[in-house]
């Protein structure tokens, strides 16, 4: 007997085949996304075969088709208000803008490196967002606090100790990501992804260190970056642990779990600037402890790129220099 899947028109299963695909990606996002360097703010993002790079007037994708093509894209970037440029602020307002720009750079290079015409909808990618948003929560935010309050029925001591509480949940969660970093490494489609990542570090490297942008030079320098979104979000565990436990012990589970996701801006607030200073003082021996943990991190969401990933990182950052 054939299933719905086998039944379907090789235009329905492509579709089916890249929203898929999509949620997966979208679900990682965050991992690969680079924030800034010290001379003209650049960061940079890996898609699916290929490299979107930003500045603060530009944004752009460049994209290796399968025939071997070459695909660009380039776009004027708004800059945004002082408000939301203020420090502690600007965590939040970067990492929606980089979300938004993500996706819109997801869905062009799912266009050409699947080569379709046909692009994703509005709807289909509001819906696969929020798919992997969701279980982005239940699995970062959710999941730990569950079983946390779980062993605080065992052990009243926990449940009593707002901070003990914390500790112990915010351990669960970096284990849960840790795990989760080590299981999608093992998955083809992303090992790809992640030697972008590494070819888009090393070409903020060479960038940063005032060398020509050529393939010879990049090749040099590390894959892993200070300022990566690997770090930011460890940073945002670690800072989650101190924050979180400023809410009373005696709130249900449910709300609990609110004020958690509520709390969101202000722990994303707080690990950014911490991730600035670190990046910018990533030499200070006291500060060193706070970069080497997301450094180390990043062994597992960066390869080693070849050099035509390393073309492709450098043509995108000349898009938007």
């Amino acid at each position: 007997m054939r299933s719905s899947r086998e039944g379907m028109p090789n235009s329905k299963k492509k579709t089916v085949n890249k929203l898929k695909n999509l949620s997966a990606f979208i679900f990682r996002m965050p991992l690969w996304a680079s924030f800034f360097v010290e001379r003209k703010k650049v960061g940079g993002q890996a898609v699916i075969e290929g490299v979107m790079m930003r500045s603060p007037e530009h944004w752009g994708v460049v994209v290796r088709g399968a025939d071997g093509r070459i695909h660009r894209f380039r776009a004027p970037l708004k800059k945004l208000p002082l408000f939301f440029r203020l420090p502690l602020i600007r965590g939040s307002s970067v990492l929606v803008q980089s979300i938004v720009l993500g996706l819109k750079a997801i869905n062009f290079s799912a266009q050409k490196a699947y080569e379709e015409e046909e692009e994703i909808g509005t709807v289909a990618m509001a819906l696969t967002f929020l798919v992997a948003f969701v279980l982005g929560m239940g699995l970062f935010l959710f999941i730990p606090l569950y079983i946390t309050k779980g062993i605080g029925y065992f052990i009243p001591l926990i449940d009593e100790n707002a901070f003990i509480f914390n500790l112990i949940e915010g351990f669960l969660r970096i284990a849960i990501f840790i795990s989760y970093i080590i299981v999608i490494g093992l998955w083809r489609e992303m090992r790809r992804v992640f030697e972008y990542h590494g070819a888009e570090h090393k070409v903020i490297h060479t960038y940063e260190e005032g060398k020509p942008l050529r393939v010879e030079y990049a090749f040099f320098y590390s894959a892993q970056h200070p300022r990566c979104g690997t770090s930011f979000l460890l940073l945002v565990m670690l800072c989650s642990i101190l924050i979180f436990s400023f809410i009373p012990t005696e709130w249900s589970l449910t709300a609990k779990f609110l004020s958690r996701v509520l709390l969101i801006p202000v722990v994303a607030g707080v690990s950014y600037e911490l991730l600035r200073i670190s990046a910018r003082k990533r030499e200070s021996l006291i500060l060193k402890p706070l970069i080497m943990p997301g450094l180390m991190l990043q062994r597992f969401t960066t390869r080693e790129p070849n050099k035509d990933q390393l073309e492709i990182a450098i043509l995108a950052l000349k898009e938007v220099l």
